[in-house]
C-alpha cells in the first residue's frame, strides 16, 4: 500500500489554493509562505546593512546602495505580513474581492465547480479576471489535484 505524499493531499492542496486558484502559499501576504519565510531570513542575514548601504554609496560610487532604506522597507513589510488565506480569513491584498463569500454562498470549493462560472462579480481587475477564468479552466479540464502538481514548483507572480 502506497502513503499518499501530505503535499498532494487533496486537503492539503484545497487549504493551499484559493477558490479563485490562485495559491495563497505563494503570496507575499501568507502567513507562513516562501516569501515571508525568506524575507525574514535575508533581513536576519543582512542585519545592521545600513551602515554598510551608507559607506558602499561612497566608497563604490554606488548609486544603487543610496536605495537601500527603500530595499529594507519594502523587506521588513514582506517579513511582518500575515494573512492566513482566503479560505480562512478575507484577502489581504485584493480588497475588492467578493469571491470568498460567493463560495462560502454556494458551497462550492473552487469557482469552477459553480453553475455561474465564469462569472464578472469577482471584483478581480482585468488581469485578473482574465488569470482566474484561466486557472479555473485549467482545474476543470485536468482536476484540482493535476493542475496544483503544474503550478506547485512556480512562483506565483
Amino acid at each position: 500500500m502506497s502513503q499518499q505524499n501530505p503535499k498532494n493531499d487533496p486537503v492539503q492542496i484545497k487549504n493551499k489554493l484559493a477558490p479563485c486558484g490562485l495559491d495563497c502559499s505563494k503570496c507575499y501576504a501568507f502567513v507562513d509562505g516562501d516569501i515571508k519565510n525568506l524575507s525574514n531570513r535575508l533581513k536576519d542575514s543582512l542585519g545592521n546593512f545600513d551602515v554598510y548601504a551608507e559607506r558602499f554609496a561612497e566608497i563604490l560610487d554606488g548609486d544603487i546602495f543610496r536605495k537601500y532604506p527603500d530595499f529594507k522597507e519594502l523587506l521588513a513589510y514582506f517579513a511582518t505580513v500575515d494573512c492566513s488565506g482566503c479560505r480562512n480569513e478575507k484577502c489581504k491584498i485584493f480588497k475588492d474581492c467578493k469571491v470568498r463569500e460567493c463560495f462560502e454562498k454556494k458551497g462550492v470549493d473552487f469557482c469552477f465547480q459553480c453553475s455561474d462560472f465564469p462569472c464578472n462579480d469577482t471584483g478581480f481587475d482585468e488581469h485578473l479576471q482574465k488569470r482566474f477564468v484561466a486557472i479555473n479552466n485549467r482545474m476543470k479540464e485536468i482536476g484540482v489535484e493535476e493542475y496544483y502538481a503544474e503550478v506547485k514548483d512556480k512562483g506565483r507572480y
